[in-house]
């Protein structure tokens, strides 16, 4: 078994949530442990370019630093094998890590909706692309298509154009009557009129309201758009298309620590404390919100895991502040039922293991069609798939199982030299 190092606090996910609770916690002298997947902490949201962290992150880092916090990055959570416990696999290989409490702040995955031509090369995700321009993706003088919906979609646009690329059309699937409701409600959060009027100086020419990709198109890649308006159809010539529709939670470690799931989303009460004891769950994970909502929620985490619940508490006006403007989200970018219907059946609904859509429409549930197709059943262990059959079938996804992500043979027990031996 590998070696246990115990902590007072153990912090799964370094974006906003995590780096939050993390520096809550260990400014009482907690000795915190901090775990992510990537090479640097910051997550999507302060990931800077070519594997560096932005200036804003930079600083909570330094302030981590000189706190008891040990800092796990490049490791990824695979398996809980008792309680107190979690299993992971990073640079230092297989490692056991005992805690007394937990912050869960695992966040959120882009949605994505099948249409004809999705997977071809050069069509991904809208943070997807991000991601790659931000590690040396050169996309000068390239012709980007951005779709989807959320206000992800401007922000994108808008770091697009700054790299050089050529954005001819942002395609919003929102209707513009409930775009202006939207920035109406924004008077409350003047921060977010500032940032709104920034990204509309750049691409307000560019966005189409009520709009979205019917398919793509391409012999080897991506080389066109057909999109939908107004009871029309236009095509769009591209040489990459980054479309998705919003963001789904990353339940699958709280689900395997047997944190209750209420609607799709972590049960959490006003501490942020999930059914589990200690185990405390904030961020994406418990309600699409953004990264204000995501910050003050993981302080308040942090807080109460180190008993300070005095000091969450001051915390809850400032949260529902931030909760009322992702209800006010979830109104203006509801999808509408036309994405739903999209897929032909001849369209690949699961990516992993080819599976299309036609092969699918005869099974009642995720796991029948899990067991006469495969569907789900690839290295993403439908992560991708999942949320895609459950906006189109209707299906919920059930039970997860170590581990919970793909990893070496050797992280699942002993070296394979002793087995043989």
């Amino acid at each position: 078994m590998p070696e246990l190092d115990r902590f007072d606090v153990v912090v799964v996910g370094a974006g906003p949530a995590g780096l939050a609770a993390a520096n809550a916690a260990a400014g009482f002298g907690a000795r915190v442990a901090l775990i992510d997947e990537n090479e640097l902490p910051g997550g999507q949201i302060y990931r800077a370019s070519r594997g560096s962290i932005s200036a804003s992150v930079r600083e909570v880092i330094e302030d981590l630093s000189k706190k008891s916090v040990v800092r796990f990055d490049g490791s990824t959570v695979f398996e809980a094998p008792s309680d107190g416990v979690l299993r992971l696999w990073g640079p230092r290989g297989t490692q056991d890590i005992g805690y007394r409490s937990l912050v869960l702040a695992v966040g959120g995955r882009e949605l994505f909706l099948p249409f004809p031509g999705w997977t071809l090369p050069n069509a991904m995700g809208i943070g997807g692309l991000q991601a790659l321009v931000k590690a040396g993706l050169d996309v000068r003088e390239k012709r980007v298509v951005v779709a989807g919906t959320g206000p992800l979609l401007l922000a994108v646009g808008a770091y697009l154009l700054e790299h050089g690329a050529r954005v001819p059309i942002i395609l919003e699937q929102a209707p513009l009557k409930d775009l202006a409701l939207f920035g109406a409600g924004l008077v409350r959060y003047p921060a977010k009129i500032g940032q709104g009027i920034s990204l509309g100086r750049h691409i307000a020419t560019r966005l189409r309201a009520g709009a979205w990709v019917e398919r793509a198109e391409g012999s080897r890649a991506v080389e066109s758009v057909t999109w939908r308006k107004g009871g029309k159809s236009f095509q769009t010539e591209c040489d990459f298309l980054a479309c998705a529709y919003g963001f789904v939670p990353n339940v699958e470690l709280p689900q395997l620590l047997g944190c209750e799931i209420q609607d799709g989303f972590v049960k959490v009460d006003d501490q942020q404390l999930t059914s589990v004891k200690g185990v405390f769950c904030a961020g994406e994970p418990t309600g699409i919100g953004g990264v204000d909502l995501s910050q003050v929620e993981g302080r308040i985490a942090g807080l109460v895991a180190i008993g300070q619940d005095d000091q969450a508490e001051a915390l809850f006006g400032k949260r529902e502040s931030w909760k009322r403007f992702a209800r006010s989200m979830d109104r203006a970018f509801a999808l509408r039922h036309e994405l739903m219907e999209l897929s032909t059946p001849d369209t690949i609904v699961c990516r992993c293991e080819d599976v299309r859509a036609g092969d699918l429409v005869a099974w009642e549930s995720s796991r029948t069609a899990k067991l006469q197709t495969r569907c789900g059943m690839g290295p993403c262990q439908g992560r991708i798939c999942g949320p895609a059959t459950q906006k189109l079938f209707g299906w919920t996804q059930g039970s997860v199982r170590p581990p919970l992500s793909p990893v070496p043979l050797s992280a699942l027990g002993r070296p394979l030299d002793e087995i043989e031996n």
